[in-house]
C-alpha cells in the first residue's frame, strides 16, 4: 500500500488475513486500484459462504483501508457493509457423529470425535496439535496458540480422546498429531472436502460444518454443568456474552414447569369442590 494507486493483490504480504486475501481475490474489487473503491463498490461487495466468515473479511478489509489512511494513502475509507449474523444453532451432536462415524475414514473419524470432545478449533488449533503439549499424567491437551491470547489454555482429555491420540501417537515425544508430508506446514491444514463426502454420504445437511463440533461442546458442557466460566477457561472466550451463545432454551424444563403448575392448581380446584 506504499502506492495509492496499488491494487488489492491477494499475494501482498501486508494483508491481514490469508482466508480474506483469497476471498478478496474472487471479488469484483480485486483488479481495482484503493482509490477506485469507493461507497458504491464497498456496499455491493459479497462473499459467499456464511455471514461471520463473510464479515471477517470485510473487518479485515477496514483495517486494511484504515492503515492506508494512516499512511496518508487513501483520504476517505469506503463504508463497507456487515452482513447480518445469526446465533449458532447448528450442532455436530452425537445423532450425527454416529452417522458419520460409518461413512468417514479413519482420520477424519478421529478427528470428530476430537472436535467434540475437546472443544478445539479445527484449524488452528486440532490440525496442528504436537506431542509434546499432551500431558498423560494429567490428562490434559495445552493449547499454546490460538485465535486471540486468551485462547492459550488447557482442556481435559475424556477416555475417547486418551485413547485417539495414544493410538496415533503410542511411542512419539515430540511431532505433529497429524502430521501431512504434502503440507508446506508438515500438518494437516483442511479435512473440508472429506467431511463434505462423508456429510452427503450420511445425508447430513449441507450448513453442517466441523465447527458446529465446538458449538455442541460449549452447549453440552454448559448445559450438564451449569458453570459458565468453565465454559469460557476449556473453550478460550473472554467475553461471557461470546459464551452465552451456547445456551440454548430447554423446551423440556418449560414444559415440566408449566405441568407442574397446572396440576397444582387442579388439585387445588378439586379439593376445595369436594
Amino acid at each position: 500500500m506504499s502506492n495509492p494507486t496499488q491494487q488489492l493483490n491477494p499475494h501482498c504480504p501486508k494483508c491481514h488475513c490469508k482466508s480474506t486475501t483469497r476471498r478478496v481475490s474472487l471479488t469484483p474489487i480485486a483488479p481495482l486500484r484503493l482509490t477506485e473503491i469507493g461507497d458504491d463498490r464497498a456496499a455491493s461487495l459479497f462473499f459467499p459462504g456464511s455471514p461471520s466468515n463473510g464479515n471477517c473479511a470485510i473487518r479485515t478489509l477496514r483495517r486494511m483501508f484504515h492503515k492506508a489512511q494512516d499512511w496518508n494513502q487513501v483520504r476517505a475509507i469506503p463504508k463497507f457493509r456487515l452482513a447480518r449474523e445469526y446465533a449458532r444453532s447448528l450442532t455436530l451432536d452425537q445423532h450425527a457423529e454416529r452417522r458419520l462415524l460409518k461413512v468417514a475414514n479413519q482420520t477424519l473419524a478421529d478427528i470428530v470425535v476430537l472436535l467434540r470432545d475437546t472443544g478445539m478449533r479445527n484449524q488452528r488449533e486440532l490440525y496442528c496439535l504436537r506431542t509434546e503439549n499432551i500431558d498423560w499424567n494429567r490428562k490434559t491437551i495445552f493449547i499454546p496458540d490460538s485465535k486471540s491470547p486468551c485462547g492459550r489454555r488447557t482442556v481435559p482429555m475424556s477416555n475417547r480422546v486418551i485413547e485417539i491420540l495414544a493410538r496415533r501417537c503410542p511411542s512419539l515425544h515430540e511431532g505433529w498429531v497429524f502430521p501431512s508430508p504434502r503440507a508446506r506446514s508438515g500438518h494437516l491444514t483442511t479435512m473440508a472436502k472429506t467431511f463434505q463426502r462423508a456429510r452427503e454420504k450420511a445425508g447430513l445437511p449441507r450448513q453442517l460444518v466441523l465447527y458446529c463440533c465446538r458449538h455442541d461442546y460449549g452447549t453440552r458442557i454448559l448445559r450438564q454443568t451449569g458453570n459458565l466460566a468453565a465454559v469460557m477457561e476449556t473453550m478460550g472466550h473472554k467475553d461471557f456474552q461470546t459464551a452465552m451463545k451456547y445456551q440454548h432454551p430447554d423446551l423440556d424444563i418449560v414444559r415440566r414447569a408449566l405441568n407442574r403448575n397446572a396440576s397444582t392448581r387442579a388439585s387445588q380446584f378439586f379439593s376445595s369442590t369436594s
